[in-house]
């Protein structure tokens, strides 16, 4: 990894979805969003409405990668603790932001403005508000900590919103050879071309469908010259163990 490289990592927070009770649907428009403007996904978490564990994952997240985005527990709910253990992360206090309640002051009729509503009106002292174009209440950044809701079309919105202003890197490439082959029958020949490559990242993929087995090879990098040179060795590998190599759209 170079000094060029930005980096992020995605906190999920959220008891629902640790229960299973709710699927995740956020992490791939993330990642897939991230990876168009050249920013490196190197890890996320999926952790409980949980103080300890939310000021924990932060504060270790934000030390060590360029961004964090967290998704969930932005609400009116007593469980909606992501805004609070963000402060506690910055160990600054948690305010009601002016804007904030000027925004949802706008949105709800007379009267629904409640204490529970006036919740997500919040933010930890020095944040900036991210704007929530679907149901307003806002989400805010704290420094290199974007904090976003967990309902999908919102964090979308809100995600769409920042996406622009975020340290864009080289956009991230990539290509997919596959063949009818298994991952043993490849694996030493692929350890060998990934070591010749170490700035390109090769993943294997084992697929079974019902016409047989066989596996995507994926090959992620910002340099399109070397991305071709891995995928010709790829596909000169795969001829030289008798299989038939066959480019496909990368995912």
């Amino acid at each position: 990894m170079t000094d060029q490289t930005i980096t992020a990592a995605i906190v999920i927070i959220g008891n629902e979805i640790l229960s299973g009770r709710t699927q995740d649907a956020n992490l791939a428009y993330l990642a897939t969003g991230l990876g168009e403007i050249g920013i490196k996904l190197v890890e996320t978490r999926v952790i409980r409405d949980d103080e300890a564990a939310i000021v924990a994952t932060v504060n270790e997240l934000r030390a060590r990668v360029t961004y964090v985005f967290t998704t969930g527990g932005i609400g009116p709910t007593h469980d909606d603790i992501t805004s609070e253990c963000v402060a506690k992360a910055f160990g600054v206090r948690l305010r009601l932001d002016p804007e904030a309640v000027r925004v949802l002051q706008a949105h709800y009729p007379p009267g629904f403005l409640n204490e529970a509503r006036l919740r997500m009106a919040h933010v930890p002292d020095g944040a900036t508000l991210v704007e929530n174009p679907v149901s307003r209440a806002p989400g805010f950044q704290m420094e290199n900590v974007f904090v976003l809701a967990g309902v999908p079309l919102v964090m979308r919105a809100m995600f769409d919103g920042i996406k622009g202003k975020l340290r864009h890197g080289a956009p991230v490439l990539s290509r997919s050879v596959t063949c009818a082959l298994g991952e043993g029958a490849i694996a030493k020949d692929l350890t060998a071309i990934q070591a010749r490559f170490p700035d390109i990242e090769i993943g294997s993929y084992p697929y079974f469908r019902a016409g047989g087995f066989g596996v995507s090879l994926v090959s992620r990098g910002t340099d399109a010259g070397r991305l071709a040179e891995v995928t010709e060795e790829l596909k000169a590998m795969i001829r030289n163990l008798g299989g038939d190599p066959r480019e496909e759209q990368a995912a």
